[in-house]
């Protein structure tokens, strides 16, 4: 046997390493139990992969991205497999590595119960203590039909190899170029247990899973197309440790407590009602308060920053989204047209920005005018897939806090540099604080313009960004066929991330629309045009705070700030006389004189997450006092009238959490 020289990698370390031929990468990191694959020249290998004379090899550890795919990967294989030894009849379908988790799809005669979820996982778990072996295999096409002729969904997948259109799990299963098939192999005789389509790579064993729970089952068209028969899918979350599958399911139950729907229902503050149809938020009057107060507060800020306000209609001509190229780039967004006069098609309107544009152009603009800052709360509607609307955070209405501003070239980095600095300075007021920041850039299949024009536009987006000393992300490709963009990524009270504001850049629009304005020179240029949408929607960054606030806003958003609560009947009107007095200051106060005993009272107001609860008894009535109770249920006595209400002025004015 002769030697071979091959080099590891570990972060910035490299080492050289002779090892004989056939030396496989498990046995280049023997004694490693946490490494679960290599990489070797950029691509992923399992560790039964023989080295070669001067490859350069990087281990894998599974708490890495890539780790955590082939961990759960691997474990979707092991479901599947549970899944055919319970229900022989079912048949396969895909089964990915998702984000915390994986799936697995079946055609099944009829849908999964919990029982069966339970019976699967307990099969899931006697598969794992086998230590059945991944084992790779290359085949050819004939020979992958051949075995897999009973897997109807595997045989289509074998004609899409190579394909690069597929977005939907199936490049898990195929892939580029050559064909594997992975065995599960019995770890004592060697005997075949199981095999599934599949590119790879996968973890040596299934005793290397450490922790596994299968989540819920649902329907799913095959491959994603409503063309396709409807299979079910089983969900489930793989992780390196029983500690962190511990951590991760208390994650989601703290997440399933602030749902915003859960707490939009309990706290009575929006519906969805079914009469009205998917995606189409109703606000009732605690939700229209909150909704009210973050609009005046955000409307006030604005025209402190020199914005002025707009207001365009819901519909529109079609010839609009023909200039803008909306109807060219985006039509499978909008709502079909609608034919309201003779051979014009109507369109609900998605965005805001073509009819901006107009407003622009209604007369002619001078630079003395520039840079102009057009905002509007405009409602905009855009057709989303039933599977992929959920309460208000993806909804087919929704109100944009849309601004577009027009400034020239000159202007253009100190008025983005203005404009980030400004959402930053908002959001923070609205209590999110934890910050990094995405560019988004070309998409070298979806874009109008020079390239010159977009490689100007992006770096001058990513000098803005860079100024704010937060984390800068790149997404390449991500950004609309009109221009690059930054989007503010903000992480709420439990680390998750939510896309906040954008700001996009755009030089196309302007042209599109032949914009002009008249230069110191007397000469007609073109603006250029900045679109940004602060909250993103109404809707959403609603949402977003309710979850955020586990429906606790603090009390200048809180619909009820304070409730007083009566010890017996004789104090009602103690009480009623200071939410009067309360309500002429601005203050949102309410008295409960219900027949209810005051400790219920108490309770109800806990469950409804009131910021203060003022209670009153003989003695507070006799000293002219007031008591104060805290959402936390401490407690303050005695405090003068006057001083109460101008503690409670003073948290709303601030804007402070209690």
């Amino acid at each position: 046997m002769s030697d071979v020289r091959v080099i590891i990698h570990r972060d910035s370390e490299r080492e050289e390493r002779v090892v004989t031929t056939g030396t496989t990468a498990a046995e280049l990191f023997a004694g490693e139990r946490t490494i679960v694959a290599a990489r070797v020249a950029g691509e992923l290998k399992d560790l039964a992969y023989a080295v070669a004379d001067g490859e350069e090899i990087e281990p894998v550890e599974i708490s890495s991205k890539d780790g955590l795919d082939i961990l759960r990967h691997s474990t979707a294989h092991v479901m599947a497999q549970a899944v055919q030894e319970l229900f022989p009849e079912a048949k396969l379908g895909i089964g990915p590595p998702v984000k915390d988790g994986f799936y697995y799809d079946f055609d099944v005669e009829k849908p999964f119960t919990p029982d069966d979820l339970k019976a699967i996982e307990k099969k899931m778990q006697e598969i794992q203590k086998r230590g059945q072996k991944f084992s790779r295999r290359v085949v050819t096409d004939e020979e992958a039909r051949d075995e897999l002729s009973a897997e109807p969904y595997k045989l289509e997948l074998i004609g899409l190899k190579g394909s690069a259109s597929h977005d939907d799990g199936a490049d898990v299963e195929v892939g580029a170029g050559e064909l594997t098939i992975y065995d599960n192999l019995d770890a004592k005789t060697g005997d075949l247990c199981w095999k599934d389509l599949c590119r790879g790579p996968h973890l040596p064993t299934t005793r290397v899973i450490p922790a596994f729970k299968l989540m819920r089952n649902a329907a799913a068209y095959w491959r994603g197309s409503e063309k396709n028969p409807m299979l079910q899918r089983i969900y489930g979350t793989a992780w390196p440790s029983k500690d962190e599958l511990k951590a991760h399911l208390d994650f989601l139950a703290e997440a399933e407590k602030r749902d915003h729907r859960r707490l939009g229902s309990e706290l009575d503050l929006f519906s969805v009602p079914e009469q009205i149809g998917s995606g189409l938020a109703v606000f009732h009057p605690k939700g229209g308060i909150i909704r009210r107060v973050m609009e005046d507060y955000s409307r006030r800020r604005h025209e402190e920053e020199g914005y002025e306000f707009v207001y365009t209609p819901h519909a529109t001509k079609g010839k609009l989204f023909e200039t803008s190229g909306h109807l060219d780039w985006y039509a499978d967004g909008m709502y079909p047209p609608m034919q309201l006069d003779e051979g014009v098609d109507y369109y609900l309107k998605p965005m805001n920005c073509p009819m901006h544009n107009l407003i622009f152009d209604a007369r002619g603009r001078s630079y003395r005018e520039l840079p102009l800052r057009l905002f509007e709360f405009g409602t905009v509607y855009r057709y989303e897939k039933s599977g992929v609307v959920h309460g208000l955070t993806r909804a087919r209405g929704f109100t944009q806090d849309d601004a577009h501003i027009y400034c020239t070239r000159e202007q253009m980095a100190e008025e983005l540099d203005r404009t980030l600095t400004f959402v930053l300075d908002l959001l923070r007021d609205y209590g999110l604080n934890d910050f990094y920041l995405e560019l988004s850039t070309k998409d070298p299949e979806k874009f109008v313009g020079s390239d010159e024009a977009w490689e100007e536009a992006t770096e001058t987006l990513r000098k803005v960004a860079e100024k704010q000393g937060l984390e800068l992300v790149a997404d390449p490709g991500g950004a609309a066929f009109y221009g690059p963009k930054i989007s503010v990524q903000a992480r709420d009270a439990i680390g998750r991330t939510w896309q906040m504001s954008t700001i996009q850049l755009d030089f196309n629009l302007p042209e599109r629309f032949d914009l002009q304005y008249t230069s110191a020179d007397g000469s007609r240029q073109q603006p250029v045009m900045i679109h940004r949408a602060l909250f993103g929607s109404i809707e959403r960054f609603f949402a977003v705070l309710l979850e955020h606030y586990a429906g606790a806003f603090p009390a200048w958003l809180a619909p009820v700030q304070a409730v007083g609560i009566p010890i017996g009947d004789a104090h009602v009107e103690y009480l009623q006389e200071f939410a009067a007095e309360a309500k002429k200051k601005g203050l949102r106060v309410e008295v409960d004189a219900s027949s209810d005993r005051m400790q219920k009272k108490i309770r109800n107001q806990q469950r409804m997450k009131v910021p203060f609860m003022i209670i009153v008894g003989d003695e507070d009535m006799a000293a002219g006092t007031v008591s104060f109770r805290y959402r936390d249920g401490s407690q303050e006595n005695g405090i003068p009238r006057d001083q109460a209400l101008a503690k409670l002025v003073d948290v709303v004015e601030r804007r402070v959490q209690v």
